[in-house]
């Protein structure tokens, strides 16, 4: 073979092509896929889950993976940047840059095949690790390596990082298991790479070409930087900095595949990948030791490491604390031992009999004064484990303490010097005034995660949080060890790499790159030839947002809405596929910019002062009004998201301003103000059902309120809630438990009064003597939800004046639509901080089932004795948790399946609105309606929200949910539990045809008529 010169990158920092029109519409004409250089956009993917940020020139999301390729053939024709994403997840930076992004997560996410015999899967690179796996389930097969985002990480994007997780424990990183890839140079070369024998190596050498010269230089590197390789990478199972130098060493069969994972996007398009697949444990247990400190659990793991664990993890104190202030995991936190700091030890075996033996010789090894708990069992094991994943949400905006930020979050070392690396990094932590960040992470790889509280918006705290970063760059260098052990090195630790590998193994970095990319346009200042560490900060010195005044206080964010704009760190939990709640339209959409995530993104760039910021109108943005279009406000993202980004209550703030001063949509008019139209229907109530029930006096009626046509316009009680309990003659009994307030929502009130009157029945069977407001009131959800700020703050001026007197003497108020009972017991307080009332009303507002199981412990629910499927209201899982509701089921013998379904897709207006059927459905199909379907005739449907019944009444499914007060109802008295109110099947309260027809006939004259008067 000839003597190879190896090339260093042509341009250090490339420029974005000087035609940006012609490079869109070269990609719009010939990629088939989405091609965006939309504000919106650009701005969604602005950032990561880093420090940085950098707008992109654009967006590709290609349809195939053909689509991906010719995609890279127009950006390279016009010298674009190029950056090929993931998920979106990483923490060094890499996956946000002045590039063409191209996303393959919506499309490019297809399981290709399956070999069970060699154990072995081919998938495109935006598969997410747990679809992946629940497709493989079945094989009994999955991928090994599994991050603490494997519900939203890409197998492409883990490919990029050289990801590893828990388990890395047992199988090693990403670069482990593999077996091929196949990608694409931006030059053009299209080639399947993986270990190449030495017959193969000297076939590939021979050849013409520019894969061939690509081959010969790979092998000149081998020979130049071998002996360098082998001195200087730590001889550690977490190295994860640089490029993977080592996988062409012989005695790493001259692993092509290995080489370009971890390289993060700046050699190669990745295509496609064939990944080694291991088998699913037949059986787990988990063992978790408790010990005083969280360096003394470090100096431990050696001696567990003995017993052969598949994971070992270690978290400290203080990530326990901060999840009981942020109210995560509460069950799990009760499970864990004794100490002040914990040692989670997964192991695994092929017999229920191999894993215990395990776990006792573990538990009979460990020190006298290390407390332990052990669980075998599935959910105790799968709650213990969200404490360790939530370490990243659960150490970031947590109240009372200062922000945190990456920077330091995953450096590793040898396990044996593991505790005495802690005390020294705790030092460092002291001498920069830095205080006490938790410690938590890989302890049986010795790598450490942290998040710290760095000072990003001066310039003085940006120069300390650089002199911090280089100093524990030589403190993790001199224990001989890695400065990323997971998360990529991106732009937080290209610049410091030198300081590990040497001055001559980073120009041997930058000759593989000019190898692979000699004009640096892929994800160009990563890695190598890196930008500085402390530029390209999302935040930074000159970061001075706008600071608009707002109608909610936002007291989580010291009154700031620029604060609740940057609270998301981009963990990206919001793009999971399944369980909890958030985020449900980008599950029906799959769009990051219908992502919580995405959404917030806009919402900085808003309030962004930067001059590159491609969101400029303020509240007056178009691309906000937008992206905010499909949010649900279900208030999901409030509980699921780690740091409690708060969608709903940013969608109603941004409305409030966006329609100040000009019209709004219909919707905002007919459904913003239901509880105003509701009440005027409520004088004939027959007659307008009748009348909505013609076909074209619905379609008038829709169109005139911009609501979808698809759906049914929901039918008035004839006899409200409020006029029964007047008729009733109002309060009865003496009420040894005391007295209560029942609270007489709209919906409720209007549509489910059977709901109220059941309510009663329960409260006053249980001991309470019952009130119901005698004035007309509102809680203002509708006016919340579409923005009406001012509207529902003097609604809920009025309230307080009803309520005030109750309030003050303590009577607990009983809210029975969950929607409304979560506006008091959060959106007021915000919404009217000043009045003492309002915290009163927050405090003393209570959800049917808590009032029972705080105040009436010891009464005995009557028994139903079924089976039911339980859909949570959105809100209620948010704001009040379902806790009180199980308990209170179980009392009375129901067997309640609580679905983990979602959002049930109708949410308030959002369902009914023009426009968002389509999703509103995909979100109710997405686990709800298949769930009713499944349920057979003697299961009952349990859904305490209005439109939760709503969305399955008009779904076809011809099940009638009932409420819990209904159910408990019925027990009373034994009568069957089936649903009393317009809607249910066979309930439509209507007129006769030829009265609704002369009604509709009526009508239409006096529009006539009225029309003729007003053009006069």
């Amino acid at each position: 073979m000839q003597p190879v010169d190896l090339p260093l990158p042509v341009v250090r920092r490339p420029r974005p092509p000087a035609d940006v029109g012609s490079l869109e519409r070269d990609l719009r004409a010939r990629v088939d896929g989405e091609v965006r250089f939309d504000a919106g956009t650009r701005a969604a993917y602005s950032t990561d889950g880093s420090n940085y940020r950098q707008v992109p020139i654009g967006v590709v999301v290609p349809r195939t993976v053909e689509a991906a390729v010719e995609a890279v053939a127009v950006c390279r024709e016009h010298g674009a940047p190029l950056l090929s994403r993931g998920g979106g997840t990483s923490l060094a930076g890499e996956c946000c840059n002045t590039a063409v992004v191209v996303d393959w997560s919506k499309y490019g996410n297809r399981l290709l095949s399956v070999d069970p015999e060699n154990r072995r899967c081919v998938v495109e690179p935006g598969i997410v690790l747990d679809d992946l796996n629940r497709q493989l389930a079945g094989y009994g097969l999955m991928y090994g390596p599994k991050p603490a985002t494997h519900p939203n990480c890409t197998l492409g994007g883990m490919i990029g990082n050289n990801s590893c997780g828990s388990t890395a424990q047992a199988y090693g990183k990403v670069v482990d298991n593999l077996h091929r890839l196949e990608v694409l140079t931006y030059d053009g070369v299209r080639m399947w790479v993986g270990r190449t024998g030495d017959a193969e190596l000297e076939r590939l050498t021979a050849a013409e070409g520019r894969q061939a010269e690509l081959y010969r230089g790979l092998v000149a590197l081998r020979d130049r930087y071998a002996g360098l390789v082998r001195e200087r990478y730590p001889d550690i199972p977490r190295r994860v900095s640089g490029y993977n130098l080592d996988s062409l060493l012989p005695e790493h069969g001259f692993d092509v595949a290995g080489l370009l994972t971890g390289s993060e996007s700046t050699l190669v398009t990745v295509l496609r990948a064939e990944l080694e697949l291991v088998p699913v444990p037949e059986h787990t247990s988990l063992v978790v030791l408790g010990y005083e400190d969280i360096c003394r659990a470090a100096d431990h793991v050696p001696a567990v490491l003995e017993h052969e664990p598949a994971a070992l993890e270690g978290v400290d104190h203080q990530l326990v604390h901060f999840q009981q202030v942020k109210h995560l995991n509460p069950d799990a936190l009760k499970e864990l031992p004794g100490g002040r700091a914990y040692l989670m030890v997964q192991l695994v075996g092929d017999t229920r009999e191999e894993v215990e033996d395990k776990a006792r010789a573990l538990i009979d090894a460990k020190p006298d004064d290390v407390d332990h708990t052990w669980y075998e069992d599935e959910q105790h094991v799968h709650e213990l484990w969200l404490v360790r994943e939530s370490g990243l949400g659960a150490t970031a905006h947590v109240p009372g303490e200062p922000d945190t930020w990456e920077g330091w979050e995953d450096s590793a070392v040898p396990v044996d010097r593991l505790g005495d690396y802690l005390r020294d990094l705790k030092r460092l932590y002291e001498e920069f005034g830095y205080g006490h960040p938790s410690v938590y992470g890989h302890f049986g790889h010795g790598c450490v995660h942290t998040r710290i509280p760095f000072d990003l918006e001066s310039e003085e705290g940006i120069a300390r949080m650089r002199a911090f970063v280089e100093k524990a760059a030589d403190l993790v260098v001199s224990y001989g060890g890695s400065l990323s052990g997971e998360h990529g090195d991106g732009q937080s630790r290209g610049e410091l790499l030198v300081k590990m590998f040497g001055p001559e193994l980073i120009e041997g970095f930058e000759r593989l790159k000019g190898l692979f990319d000699p004009g640096n346009r892929m994800n160009p200042g990563k890695i190598v030839l890196p930008h500085r560490l402390d530029e390209d900060l999302r935040l930074g010195a000159d970061h001075l947002p706008w600071e608009p005044e707002t109608v909610f206080s936002f007291p989580h964010d010291g009154g700031r809405f620029s604060r609740a704009a940057a609270r998301c760190v981009g963990v990206g939990k919001c793009r999971s596929s399944e369980g909890g709640v958030m985020c449900p339209s980008y599950r029906a959409t799959r769009e990051e910019e219908h992502s919580t995530r995405g959404r917030a993104r806009l919402l900085f760039e808003m309030v962004n002062n930067d001059s590159d910021s491609p969101v400029t109108d303020g509240w007056r943005s178009d691309e906000v009004n937008d992206a905010l279009d499909l949010c649900l406000a279900c208030k999901g993202c409030k509980t699921d998201c780690p740091v409690n980004v708060d969608m709903a209550t940013y969608k109603a703030e941004f409305l409030h301003h966006h329609y100040k001063g000009r019209l709004r949509p219909l919707a905002h008019y007919s459904m913003g103000w239901l509880p105003a139209l509701a009440r005027g229907a409520a004088l004939a109530p027959r007659t307008v059902n009748a009348l909505t029930s013609v076909p074209w006096v619905a379609r008038v009626v829709k169109a005139l309120g911009g609501v979808a046509p698809e759906r049914d316009v929901p039918l008035f009680a004839e006899q409200r809630f409020t006029d029964w309990w007047r008729e009733r003659g109002g309060t009865r009994g003496a009420g040894h438990r005391g007295e209560v307030v029942v609270w007489p929502d709209t919906f409720t009130d209007h549509f489910h009064p059977a709901v109220g009157r059941a309510a009663v029945e329960v409260l006053e069977a249980a001991g309470f003597r019952v009130k119901v407001p005698e004035a007309a009131v509102c809680c203002g959800l509708t006016w919340i939800s579409t923005g009406q700020l001012n509207v529902a703050g003097r609604v809920l001026g009025h309230t307080i004046d009803v309520l005030r007197e109750d309030l003050r003497r303590g009577t607990p108020v009983v809210g029975l639509e969950p929607s409304c009972t979560a506006v008091f017991r959060a959106d007021a307080a915000e919404l009217l901080p000043k009045d003492p009332d309002v915290e009163r009303l927050r405090e003393q507002t209570r959800t049917l089932a808590e009032l029972l199981v705080e105040r009436a412990g010891d009464w005995q629910p009557p028994r139903v004795d079924a089976r039911a499927v339980v859909q949570r209201h959105c809100h209620q899982y948010a704001v009040m948790g379902f806790d009180a509701d199980r308990k209170i089921l179980e009392r009375a013998g129901v067997d309640a399946d609580v679905l983990d379904a979602g959002c049930c897709g109708l949410a308030g207006n959002f369902g009914f609105e023009k426009g968002h059927y389509d999703v509103s459905m995909a979100c109710a199909e997405a686990g709800l309606l298949p769930a009713v379907r499944d349920a057979d005739d003697a299961t009952l449907v349990l859904a305490d929200g209005f439109s939760c019944r709503t969305q399955v009444d008009q779904a076809g499914t011809g099940r009638s949910p009932l409420h819990l007060a209904e159910v408990l109802a019925a027990g009373l008295t034994g009568r069957e539990a089936v649903p009393d109110r317009p809607g249910a099947p066979g309930a439509r309260a209507l007129l006769p045809p030829g009265v609704a027809g002369a009604a509709a006939g009526a009508l239409a004259v006096w529009c006539s008529r009225r029309a003729r008067r007003l053009r006069r």
